[in-house]
């Protein structure tokens, strides 16, 4: 029996438009025409399309199938499972994001409320970037000092965020004239403000032992939005994101065996 391109549209719950794709991209062609030329679909056409369906339903692009349907050597319970395996890790990812959503709504819920002018005049320049944000949340959601940071933070009061803020102002202000003056990453003024710098997240947020440290310091370098968190862009300077990376990598390195060698390479010049 045969069915024409409507019937399958029909009872398949595809579009005709999709059948006559899939068509010209050679993954399912109807085995005959009527003679008028319409397309005619077979059982064994209906069985390829339920095929084709199951693997659009699981996430498989076009060319993949059409791989696994015209290569004898493509194995597609390998397939298979290397697509399951890109699942669990999906669904592991979109449970991480809604457990940020869910920490957004109690922020938003119980956390401090600031008008415009509050914030302005609070945070100044800095601003938060919420993909960035939301990716650090994703990043550390499993570390115990990010729930502590982040329970921290939703407990600070407004005048706890005036007080923080102004602190990392006079940090910021310091730091500039650091490296404005030529002064060494490796130098003690560098090292002492990375010090400080450190100290000012145990104080606020939480526990950050030197190497924690050095990992906050190598995003400073590798995502711009990390390092607009500690220097607005308007106060940046070219090659001052990677000098306080190295000064911070100086400071753990002190801090280990009472010495400054450091990786400069994993600050970048």
């Amino acid at each position: 029996m045969s069915y024409s391109v409507g019937q399958v549209s029909a009872f398949a719950g595809v579009t005709v438009r999709t059948l006559h794709h899939y068509d010209k991209a050679g993954l399912l062609s109807p085995s005959d025409r009527s003679p008028a030329g319409y397309r005619l679909y077979s059982e064994a056409d209906l069985v390829r399309l339920q095929q084709i369906l199951f693997y659009r339903e699981l996430g498989f692009p076009l060319d993949e199938i059409t791989a696994i349907f015209k290569d004898p050597q493509v194995n597609p319970l390998e397939r298979l499972r290397a697509r399951q395996r890109q699942l669990h890790e999906e669904i592991a990812r979109l449970r991480r994001l809604a457990e940020v959503a869910e920490r957004a709504i109690e922020v938003q819920m119980t956390g401090v409320t600031l008008t415009p002018q509050e914030r302005f005049e609070v945070f100044g320049e800095v601003t938060f970037d919420l993909s960035y944000a939301t990716e650090a949340e994703m990043k550390w959601a499993r570390s115990e000092g990010q729930r502590a940071a982040m329970a921290r933070a939703d407990a600070h009061t407004k005048e706890d965020w005036r007080q923080l803020m102004s602190e990392a102002t006079a940090w910021r202000a310091e730091l500039l004239a650091v490296y404005d003056e030529g002064e060494p990453s490796d130098g003690e003024r560098a090292m002492d403000l990375a010090e400080e710098h450190r100290l000012h997240i145990a104080r606020w947020f939480t526990s950050c032992p030197p190497d924690m440290h050095r990992r906050i310091a190598d995003d400073f370098v590798t995502d711009p939005r990390a390092f607009a968190l500690v220097v607005p862009p308007s106060q940046q300077r070219p090659g001052l994101a990677a000098y306080a990376c190295r000064a911070v990598h100086a400071n753990a390195a002190r801090h280990a065996d009472g010495g400054t060698d450091f990786e400069e390479d994993r600050c970048g010049s």
